[in-house]
């Protein structure tokens, strides 16, 4: 598999990377790979097994490398123990079957297929000329995949009902974007040149009747037979599934105490900062409700995205040269709006290895045309500058000196969410948030986040609420109660907190990893701090933790703190 007869670990990683693109050409447009521009994945279970193969082989192969001479060196050793941690990871959760039941409101292949449309190359006739091949494959991977549900169905491996129902809706709205039978594939493709107008819309008519399909399927046959069945997972799917998005395996009641413990502590702050805005606001949040009619915004989804753009552009500025020293290419980075009929949180893409396509955000409006500013200056900070598109663009800068694996297709969602959630923190720090206003939002985005270590992990093992809770002591967590939890204490409307317990009930133990992925972040930063004393320099220290590459959170500290 490898493209040496006595490869390195990295060269085996990058063979993978190959190995993987052949089979999920999703992934490969996402990284700017031409060839995969027309094909989508085989999403049934042969196709599930040809990426359990691949894994193994690899896994194999990597046994021999690290026995080589000048497989113990630094460089080599990351990307070892990375691409071993993830594969096992990864084999793990595809051991289970988990892609029998992949069904949700965000993150299924159902979504990927959609989804990367938005970063299909549509520049010239020939790019639209893929993007009609790649419509037509659209029938035969919801296929495949609905073949993966009908034998999970077969094994009683049944998805959580709540996020299934929330699935059906979508497609529906996938499938009929104007309440006139027009589907999202039909008005992506009224973009593309008059020479392929017919070739176009046939395909897109097509794949919106896959859509439609899949949607009735969904609802008739697969919604009735799960009914009944819990829609949390347990402590051993917990478990696995935690594993694989935070590259370590976490003592779960600990994560549940540390979330309680920041609850706390982020009250405490909120209810001083709450104070300045509305005096005697009985909660923080009914500060926040105040500042949604009375505070700043932004009127108009062109505006928004405008402002945003402004927002990173300033950030980029203002860091540059003090805090990071960015290549210019990573200085490049485009805000947008997502397309409607996803999930409600906002999102980053990276760019593709070459840059071509740059890093972009992107803002889901949920319908609305005026947004607070409180709510979007923090989360700009970390889905833009310096939250994900620093950390992934440089990896993608540096791609040639660690690997393609370490730089894109091995992330850990931990490292990743957790760098983003430490960017607020910094911008914090740095005082880039002295408004009342944003610094309220901020506490507020990160009380989130220490909610839903909270109720991800107390609901999905129906942990007890603690007795010094101020909402339901001593009860079992549920998902109706975790609903509401996170309703009381976050600014968010009601269609956010919605879509974001449906996520967690949909990708049960990513969500934990944005604050313990922080914590880990913070606590690698101190033992640096502490190994250099007076020496210690915030910027190089910067660039080089944002220089290793992907790491799980086993081994993120401990790297960390050698810089």
């Amino acid at each position: 598999m490898s493209h040496t007869s006595n490869p390195l670990p990295r060269e085996v990683a990058d063979a993978y990377v190959d190995g993987f693109i052949a089979l999920d050409p999703v992934t490969g447009t996402y990284l700017g790979v031409q060839e995969s521009s027309s094909r989508l994945p085989d999403y049934s279970p042969a196709g599930q097994k040809a990426l359990a193969r691949l894994a193994r082989d690899t896994l194999a192969e990597l046994d021999e490398a690290e026995r080589r001479p000048g497989a113990d060196s630094d460089i080599e050793r990351r990307c070892a123990r990375l691409l071993r941690e993830r594969l096992t990871a990864e084999l793990a959760v595809l051991d289970a079957d988990e892609g029998l039941r992949a069904v949700g409101n965000m993150a299924t292949p159902p979504h990927h297929v959609r989804d990367v449309f938005t970063v299909t190359p549509t520049g010239t006739e020939a790019d639209w000329a893929a993007v009609a091949e790649r419509l037509r494959a659209v029938t035969a991977a919801l296929a495949g995949y609905r073949e993966s549900l009908a034998l999970g169905l077969e094994r009683k491996l049944y998805a959580a009902p709540r996020p299934t129902a929330t699935f059906v809706g979508q497609l529906t709205e996938w499938s009929d974007t104007d309440g006139a039978g027009r589907g999202w594939f039909e008005d992506f493709a009224a973009a593309g040149p008059d020479a392929l107008r017919t070739e176009l819309d046939e395909a897109a008519r097509a794949a919106t009747a896959a859509v439609v399909e899949l949607r009735d399927w969904m609802r008739d046959v697969y919604a009735p037979t799960i009914e009944g069945a819990p829609d949390t997972v347990g402590r051993e799917r917990y478990a696995r599934a935690s594993r694989y998005f935070n590259g370590t395996d976490l003592d779960l009641d600990e994560a549940y105490a540390y979330g309680w413990a920041e609850y706390h502590r982020l009250l405490a702050e909120m209810e001083r900062e709450a104070e300045k805005i509305l005096p005697g606001a009985k909660t923080p949040w009914e500060a926040l409700a105040h500042l949604d009619e009375h505070g700043r915004h932004i009127e108009g989804v062109d505006e928004v995205r405008d402002w945003l753009q402004g927002l990173m552009d300033r950030a980029i500025e203002q860091l540059d040269g003090t805090h990071f020293e960015l290549a210019e290419r990573v200085r490049r980075v485009e805000s947008r709006i997502a397309p409607p009929g996803g999930a409600a949180a906002p999102y980053y893409t990276p760019p593709t290895e070459d840059f071509s396509r740059p890093g972009r955000t992107w803002l889901p409006t949920m319908g609305q045309t005026r947004f607070p500013v409180y709510d979007l200056v923090s989360t700009w900070y970390h889905e833009g500058v310096p939250g994900h598109h620093l950390q992934l663009a440089q990896w993608a800068h540096i791609a040639g000196d660690l690997s393609r694996y370490q730089a894109s297709v091995g992330l850990v969602s931990a490292n990743v969410e957790g760098w983003a959630l430490y960017a607020e923190r910094l911008m914090d720090e740095l005082g880039f948030l002295t408004d009342a206003e944003q610094r309220l939002g901020y506490l507020d985005a990160q009380m989130m986040r220490a909610v839903r270590v909270i109720v991800d992990i107390g609901m999905h093992l129906e942990l007890a609420i603690p007795a010094d809770s101020p909402f339901h002591p001593g009860e079992r967590w549920t998902p109706d109660l975790a609903q509401e939890f996170f309703g009381g204490h976050s600014s968010r409307p009601a269609d956010f907190v919605e879509s974001e317990l449906t996520r967690y009930l949909t990708m049960p133990g990513q969500a934990i990893g944005y604050k313990l992925g922080e914590r880990a972040w913070l606590l690698g930063r101190e033992k640096a701090r502490e190994r250099h004393g007076d020496a210690f320099d915030l910027k190089s220290w910067h660039m080089a933790a944002l220089s290793q590459g992907s790491l799980g959170l086993d081994d993120l500290v401990d790297e960390l703190a050698r810089l």
